[in-house]
């Protein structure tokens, strides 16, 4: 089993993938003139712009929840894996494709606002509607929704409960069935009670957990500043192969730090517009350039954080795939959260492994949780025209199922299977949106246009010639005017 899990994945993380990906951001980084740079003002104030209504929520809720996917064991663990393989130099690529994922980010996330629906009174949106209303390709929509209801129903929550589970062991010695009992039932009361619930954790936790990891490692970092020079000289070298010791294994580095770059900030995969279509805005755009922010936000401010608690300290070890070791500072340790419990431990004595463990529950915790919205809005697109109100209670019971199984189960085969499910879902999406480029840069135009002329953005798709934008053309006027009185977030 485990063979064939590993060939699969060897076959859909090929070259193809990380060129995909790199491609596809260079290319809307380009036909966007770099708006991930142009519009950063733009992109924090927006954040807190927005208010909730009954259908949909705020946009600083939107991406709440899109961070809550993000921000996962990618960012503790993974960036761990991409060092460990990769070397220093790993950390590089995963910037390099954060920089440009934003554009892909973008653009992903605009198009879930552009062909959003209003089904049972909520916001719906990703990729599925995309496909079907943008391309007309209805088939290509149910392989998306078939795959990322399977990848983040069954595959990737494994992942984050193995490394919530095998930190609180090393941390408390709680033992992984007891954390798994835990995880469950704390999941079942908030998605029990919708997305409402969803948008209202992830507001608050997420926010709390991200800028209390951030502050521990700048205190790591200016405790040991004066290696600063030193270990960004590290990484850029490492990744361009002009470190002597580093310079046998550049196409590791960019592989490792491509794979998980993209499995920590999710750009282009396809999971950030099912929360981006979610929001209230009154233009796509709006929500667009929020969600490119988030890929800045996961990357270049959380996986940094880890990657220098890691090179600052010299925690890590660099084991290239079927190769000797080139730095062995910790013995035989699996790379993963161990990695960054011993560097923060070596700075701040006992605080490190509890420390690391509880970043990863919040961390792994709400991305668990972002998972099963994912999978339940692509159910809903599935059940659209036949209401099977039995799925819905399957798909909770399987995902508290997979939880509890992940948090017991080896880590290795559980990293494989969520690399198998972000893979699928990324080839699908990364397609979905070149395919679709013409609508979504007509909508960053029409964005620019009416902020040049003073304007507060509202979207008409019937003037830029966008067909099937159905909320937008027939129900926003109405929806707006029905819901006067909307309270904030």
């Amino acid at each position: 089993m485990e063979a064939f899990v590993n060939w699969l994945n060897g076959i859909i993380w090929s070259q193809g993938l990380i060129y995909l990906c790199l491609g596809a951001g260079l290319f809307y980084s380009l036909a966007t003139r770099f708006m991930q740079v142009r519009h950063i003002k733009d992109m924090v104030k927006l954040m807190f712009d927005g208010k909730s209504s009954e259908a949909g929520v705020s946009s600083f809720q939107a991406l709440s929840m899109a961070l809550s996917g993000r921000v996962g064991t990618g960012n503790i663990a993974g960036v761990a894996t991409a060092i460990a393989y990769g070397g220093p130099g790993a950390v590089f690529w995963m910037w390099l494709i954060a920089f440009l994922g934003a554009g892909s980010g973008f653009v992903e996330a605009t198009l879930g606002q552009v062909y959003k629906t209003k089904q049972d009174g909520q916001f719906r949106g990703g990729p599925a509607y995309y496909i079907e209303k943008g391309l007309k390709l209805k088939w290509y929509a149910v392989l998306f929704a078939i795959v990322t209801v399977f990848a983040t129903g069954m595959l990737l929550p494994g992942v984050q409960a193995n490394s919530i589970a095998a930190g609180m062991e090393n941390a408390f010695g709680i033992h992984p069935a007891i954390t798994g009992i835990f995880l469950v039932a704390v999941l079942a009361f908030i998605i029990f009670g919708g997305v409402k619930r969803i948008a209202n954790v992830a507001q608050i936790v997420v926010p709390f957990m991200a800028l209390g990891y951030i502050l521990v490692a700048l205190i790591i970092v200016i405790l040991n500043i004066s290696q600063l020079p030193s270990v960004l000289s590290l990484i850029f070298s490492s990744a361009f192969g002009a470190d002597a010791a580093f310079g046998g294994i550049i196409g590791s580095a960019i592989a490792w730090g491509v794979k998980r770059g993209i499995y920590s900030n999710e750009a282009g995969q396809g999971t950030a517009p099912h929360a981006a279509a979610a929001a209230e805005v009154s233009h796509p755009a709006k929500q667009g350039l929020v969600q490119a922010f988030s890929v800045y936000v996961d990357t270049l401010f959380v996986c940094t954080a880890t990657a220098f608690m890691i090179l600052f300290t010299g925690m890590y070890n660099v084991t290239p795939e079927g190769a000797p070791a080139i730095v062995n500072n910790l013995g035989d340790v699996e790379p993963g959260p161990v990695y960054t419990q011993q560097a923060v431990e070596s700075v701040l004595p006992g605080f490190g492994a509890p420390f690391v463990a509880i970043a990863l529950l919040f961390f792994a915790f709400t991305t668990i949780m972002a998972y099963y919205y994912m999978a339940e809005t692509n159910l809903a697109y599935l059940n659209r025209t036949v209401k099977r109100i039995w799925s819905d209670y399957a798909l909770k019971i399987v995902i508290l199922g997979v939880v509890f199984y992940g948090s017991v189960k080896s880590a290795s085969l559980a990293w494989t299977l969520g690399d198998i499910g972000v893979g699928s879902m990324a080839w699908l999406n990364v397609i979905a949106i070149l395919l679709l480029t013409k609508p979504a840069l007509k909508v960053l135009k029409d964005y620019e246009d009416q902020k040049k002329q003073g304007k507060d953005p509202v979207f008409d798709p019937v003037k830029l010639g966008i067909k099937d934008a159905d909320f937008w053309e027939k129900e926003y006027k109405y929806h707006d005017a029905s819901e006067p009185k909307r309270k904030s977030s």
